[in-house]
């Protein structure tokens, strides 16, 4: 049995998106003035004195300025009110009841679910009284809240709980993964999301940008339940057009570092541009699992095996190299699942312990294959190694002097102990550190040259 859902809805620039990340006491969902920056249901889990339900945010209902959207919008609405067990209806205490906010009244009346009606921006006692007029909808009870302050927020919780079909003991189930899917624009990424929600979770449409928030989906796959985070698509920095476009990029790639692992949809019909090695280097920093997924392959020009798209992607995005790939058409669901998989095999991998005998014997290895070069009198020493922590795998090596090895040496080891050890397919973090008796006398003389100055 899934958590009751409870629907944010209401005309634009009520103050929707606000109350959503109040209730949620952190930002979910991106505020900003200009009516219609909400499009796809963006949601989270609340707990409330040991109730948990799900609070899904919906774009402004009679918006239509931007008619390419106003079917995608209006439906994804209805969606979330014919699934919502409670409809908080958002109206404006400073603009009054307006002709707007009754049609949406009726609407919901229709729609005979259990509603109340949050009147929101009552920042003070006066803007309070104010609400007292929306009791004229019919709906009721009729709270006066303020998302801005806060004002209200406990009084409006309780309301929803007393509306909510009674208690199970529900709490939601443990996420097995976090899965952050991004892209430039139009790489593929809503259809992907929707094969794995298996419904129109978020709107697919040809325009560019359709997508602004980060939204995320949860879904189960063979018993389990994963988190899914559509992100907007990517482009130029410099082509940003407005606020809402940066706040976008910056949802997208917060995602990246909140992952477990990342999905990155690489558009097979176009050559790999500036923008997908901006995120692939934004990929490798955060130091992700990634799955390459190369999408519309059905539609790929070159007709290349997948080998050669794959060396291509080597010589490409280098530093994504050990990274695997995996060849999608999200508009058939074509091996969408298998990618999935392939993500659980490569978060198992991060996760991986090894011990410090087994990994010192391939020290010892990558070491006789190849000695570290001196660039000094003094060579460098390799002591021993262990590793300290998981996703990503990260091993310290004790060394005598750290700065004596070369970036191309470093790298070398990183990719023998790829070979040898079980996380080939993933980041590993080293870390070369000074030991014991060498760090004390690197310390002493570091003193000793202070006293000089003296």
């Amino acid at each position: 049995m899934s958590l009751p859902t409870v629907a944010i809805v209401g005309r634009p620039n009520v103050g929707k998106s606000s109350l959503l990340n109040c209730l949620a006491r952190q930002r979910i969902a991106i505020v900003d003035p200009t009516a219609g920056v909400t499009r796809d249901r963006v949601s989270t889990l609340i707990e409330h004195k040991g109730r948990w339900f799900e609070l899904v945010d919906t774009g402004g209902m009679g918006f239509h300025t931007s008619e390419e959207f106003a079917q995608d919008v209006a439906r994804q609405i209805e969606h979330a009110i014919h699934e919502a067990a409670v409809i908080v209806f958002v109206v404006d205490v400073r603009d009054g009841l307006t002709p707007l906010d009754r049609e949406v009244a009726e609407r919901l009346r229709r729609a005979e679910k259990r509603t109340l009606v949050a009147a929101n921006k009552a920042d003070n006692a006066r803007q309070a009284t104010e609400a007292a007029e929306f009791h004229a909808l019919g709906l009721e009870p009729v709270l006066a809240v303020s998302a801005k302050t806060g004002r209200g927020r406990p009084e409006l919780l309780a309301a929803i709980l007393s509306l909510l079909p009674p208690e199970s003991g529900e709490t939601p189930d443990e996420v097995a993964m976090k899965l952050a899917v991004v892209g430039k624009r139009n790489a593929g990424k809503s259809t992907f999301i929707n094969v794995l929600a298996g419904s129109e979770r978020v709107i697919v449409s040809e325009i560019p940008g359709t997508t602004r928030d980060a939204v995320d989906i949860r879904f189960e796959k063979d018993g389990l339940t994963y988190v899914a985070i559509d992100t907007a698509g990517i482009r130029k920095r410099k082509s940003l057009a407005d606020d809402i476009e940066f706040y976008s990029l910056t949802r997208a790639l917060a995602a990246i570092r909140r992952a477990d692992v990342v999905l990155f949809l690489i558009d097979a019909t176009l050559p790999v541009s500036g923008v997908d090695k901006r995120l692939g280097a934004a990929i490798e920093k955060a130091m992700k699992p990634v799955v390459l997924v190369v999408n519309k392959w059905d539609l790929a020009k070159t007709k290349a095996a997948t080998g050669e798209f794959a060396d291509y992607l080597t010589q490409v995005l280098p530093g994504l190299a050990w990274a695997p790939l995996s060849f999608t058409t999200a508009t058939d669901a074509r091996n969408v699942q298998a990618t999935v998989d392939l993500a659980r095999n490569l978060y198992k991998q991060a996760s991986t312990r090894v011990t410090t005998g087994e990994l010192n014997r391939v020290l010892r290895e990558t070491v006789r294959a190849r000695r570290p070069p001196s660039p000094r009198q003094t060579p460098p020493k390799i002591y021993f190694a262990t590793q300290v922590a998981v996703r990503p795998p990260m091993i310290v090596l004790f060394v005598n002097h750290p700065d004596l090895f070369r970036e191309d040496y470093r790298r070398f080891i990183e990719n023998r102990l790829r070979q040898e050890l079980p996380f080939p397919e993933v980041p590993i973090r080293l870390t070369f550190r000074a030991h014991g008796a060498e760090e004390r006398r690197g310390n002493r003389r570091s003193g000793n040259r202070g006293k000089r100055h003296r």
